[in-house]
């Protein structure tokens, strides 16, 4: 399936394949066509396997652009995760006017993001934490959420985050499209789901085959011997 075949702009449609964004990978395929429809899911994702732009398309899919609101919001594990995120909804977005996409983790200085939030934004991606704490201290509006995203829920579960995740979602408005990414289906990634998401699909797509890379160690004595078992090396895996 490539993305000409999905209900977007033209004008996103083109972005994408500059990007270089052709052919759907097999989550971006099973998740889009009940996304697209504003269907809540739940999918087992691994990183690498495409599930970043599974889930910016529909948020760029559910935003007004006319309204200069936070209208969804990203949850990640960690900072380094959410800056991937947003770098690549901006990316995605590049060829749509005025559409802002703002960042709020721990780990960098609190103030700055204030004043961001004070001129608004369309689409906020941040750990639950930092998006918690501007929540409780009146930055950060919630009530044009249409949008909630968790991407590697399992992580965050790992790293203790539950609390602030179930309470950032009571926060949010009862009618809302929530996509669940995780890299495993453990019990407490479905009760997640019970507790946040609305009758979701369930997506399980199977591992794509991946290149094995076997290492082999040999111990030499000399220099000699080295240079003549690299020689031999080197024409036993050409000759494969």
């Amino acid at each position: 399936m490539i993305f000409r075949d999905l209900n977007l702009e033209q004008n996103l449609i083109e972005n994408l394949e500059s990007l270089g964004y052709k052919t759907l990978t097999p989550i971006q395929e099973n998740s889009l066509k009940y996304s697209l429809e504003k269907k809540d899911i739940i999918a087992r994702a691994k990183t690498g396997s495409g599930k970043t732009l599974a889930f910016c398309l529909p948020i760029i899919n559910n935003l007004d652009k006319k309204k200069y609101r936070v209208q969804s919001l990203i949850l990640a594990p960690t900072r380094e995760l959410a800056t991937q995120i947003a770098t690549t909804l901006r990316e995605v977005l590049r060829s749509t006017q005025n559409i802002k996409v703002l960042t709020l983790c721990g780990g960098v200085p609190y103030r700055p993001q204030v004043v961001s939030l004070s001129h608004e934004a369309h689409i906020i991606v941040g750990t639950a934490g930092r998006v918690l704490k501007h929540i409780n201290e009146g930055n950060l509006k919630l009530e044009n959420i249409n949008t909630f995203v968790l991407d590697e829920a399992d992580k965050m579960l790992d790293m203790g985050f539950f609390d602030d995740i179930s309470k950032v979602s009571s926060l949010l408005p009862k009618q809302r499209q929530t996509l669940l990414f995780s890299a495993t289906f453990s019990n407490e990634i479905k009760n997640l789901a019970l507790e946040f998401l609305d009758n979701p699909v369930n997506i399980e797509v199977e591992d794509e085959e991946q290149n094995i890379i076997k290492q082999v160690f040999y111990e030499v004595n000399s220099r000699d011997a080295k240079d003549n078992l690299i020689e031999k090396l080197i024409k036993k895996y050409q000759a494969n």
